[in-house]
């Protein structure tokens, strides 16, 4: 038996007096978060939750995630991490896929979340945080305290604990399905490699919706009974005050952040001494933006690399001494990585064999829920398609030189061009689109679109742009629009992005 949320209650036995959560509202104790999450378990329960059911929570960085994220496992429910930035039809098409039965969402969000809600059909909505709750309940009644500690329910290794939406490079998102021994192991060896103390402040400002912020941040801090500092949303100042209140020595963080925080002209006001090191993911961070971090505060930033059907760490730079820099480190224990050519064969390592990284082990994904083409797809060979392509060099430290799939990173986010070319395509008046990254010195990568018009009135960029904005998350819709004549196209007829980046 093994239920992810034994983290939690192994750091309360061990420390219950000790800090689990700071924010700006005060500090939570481990005994007090382990209550707090018993008690949504309890009433859970008693609503007719049982092991096995979906329940998701849309929330942003506040103490109600990891009370409710937690309390649901114990119960043995899967939780399902939204997006606080989707819209109404993105929040119904998650909760129909996964056949959630119940949602808590945050006050702010009741617009999209409510709507979204009916469209699928889940009734039973809770709301926490500020602003009225009608028409749906107040999180409060899933947090009345109970007289007794509740016993974890029995989940096996395999089981699933979590579904995290991503996408492919065409069709709709799919529900990653993360199982407990997955999480548990995502939490406890990348801890370990970074050497996670109870003593540690973890700057907690990834979305813990994301599989970086709640396996490799939340997981890994609650795993070895260290604080969280929640931020709700990145500012620099709102980073580097929380860092010098809390005297955090921990910030997870992604290559967008770090450029903020080195852009900052006021950072030297903060005192940032407390940091001991930094970790970057979801994206390579440029050179320069590493070298100039690590001048001006000080702190090592470690490097590493995974995904969301990875929950997440693949290979990480584990320390200062042991580390390549502006590589994504070595895989760390327990998983294998290969790069392989076009025909399935493992390529030496060296610079100039370049080819797709598959990987397996113990991180990678029970499958995509309710897709067993997708997964099959996902695993052939009997290992896990990145869908990424890099190399290895003769120590073993893994570079990667490109995405063999058409995802666009926009500021740690990932962003896919079909799921936008399928909103422009429901203008009525645009005939055809494409949609491609371009270089972004502030993003990192941003969206653009490429539009034909149909005959008669042509819609302005404006007009479009406003159109993908009403449907679809803030991070996803095109900022640019290049209205075009014709785009390129294959002879088979198909769209060649490469000419148009």
């Amino acid at each position: 038996m093994l239920n992810l949320a034994v983290i939690l209650r192994e750091s309360a036995n061990a420390r219950p007096g000790a800090p689990a959560i700071i924010c700006d509202q005060g500090a939570m104790t481990y005994a007090e978060l382990d209550a707090r999450s018993d008690a949504v378990a309890a009433a859970l329960t008693a609503r007719g939750v049982r092991p096995g059911d979906r329940v998701a929570l849309q929330l942003p960085n506040v103490p109600e995630f990891p009370i409710a994220f937690y309390g649901i496992l114990k119960a043995g429910a899967v939780a399902v991490p939204l997006n606080v930035l989707l819209r109404a039809p993105e929040i119904a098409y998650q909760l129909s896929d996964s056949g959630t039965r119940l949602l808590i969402t945050w006050g702010t969000l009741l617009g999209d979340a409510t709507k979204g809600a009916a469209q699928a059909g889940v009734a039973d909505c809770y709301a926490a945080g500020p602003g009225p709750v009608d028409p749906v309940r107040p999180f409060a009644e899933l947090t009345v305290p109970v007289p007794l500690r509740q016993p974890l329910a029995d989940r096996e290794p395999q089981d699933v604990a979590a579904i995290v939406y991503t996408s492919g490079t065409t069709g709709r998102p799919k529900g990653a399905e993360l199982t407990h021994l997955q999480l548990y192991m995502n939490a406890d060896i990348p801890g370990r490699l970074f050497e996670l103390r109870p003593d540690d402040v973890v700057l907690t400002v990834l979305p813990l919706f994301h599989v970086f912020g709640l396996s490799s941040t939340m997981n890994a801090g609650i795993r070895f009974g260290a604080a969280l500092s929640l931020v709700p949303r990145f500012t620099p100042d709102a980073v580097l005050g929380a860092i010098a209140r809390d005297r955090a020595t921990i910030f997870d963080g992604v290559p967008t952040m770090f450029t903020a925080l080195l852009a900052h002209p006021d950072a030297a006001r903060y005192d940032t001494s407390c940091l001991r090191v930094c970790i970057s993911g979801g994206d390579a961070i440029p050179a320069p933006v590493m070298d100039g971090f690590e001048q001006r505060f000080g702190v090592p930033i470690l490097e590493g690399y995974g995904m969301t059907e990875t929950a997440a760490t693949i290979s990480f730079n584990c320390t200062e001494k042991d580390r390549r820099v502006y590589s994504v480190g070595r895989p760390v224990w327990g998983v294998e990585v290969q790069v392989w050519d076009e025909s399935g064969y493992p390529l030496p390592a060296g610079s100039s064999n370049v080819g797709e990284l598959v990987t397996r082990g113990y991180h990678t994904m029970r499958g995509y829920h309710d897709d067993p083409a997708a997964t099959a797809e996902a695993f052939a060979g009997g290992w896990f398609h990145t869908g990424d392509l890099g190399y290895f060099d003769a120590d073993g430290f893994l570079f990667i030189v490109d995405r063999k799939k058409e995802i666009i990173i926009r500021g740690g986010y990932n962003v896919y061009p079909r799921e936008v070319e399928e909103v422009l395509h429901q203008h009525p008046g645009i005939l055809t689109a494409a949609v491609i990254g371009v270089p972004d010195e502030r993003l990192g990568q941003e969206v653009k679109a490429f539009v034909v018009p149909r005959p008669g009135p042509a819609p302005t960029a404006a007009e479009v742009i406003a159109h993908c904005r009403e449907r679809l998350a803030a991070y996803k819709y095109p900022r640019v629009v290049e209205l075009r004549s014709s785009l390129p196209l294959s002879g088979a007829g198909k769209v060649l992005k490469k000419e148009l980046r």
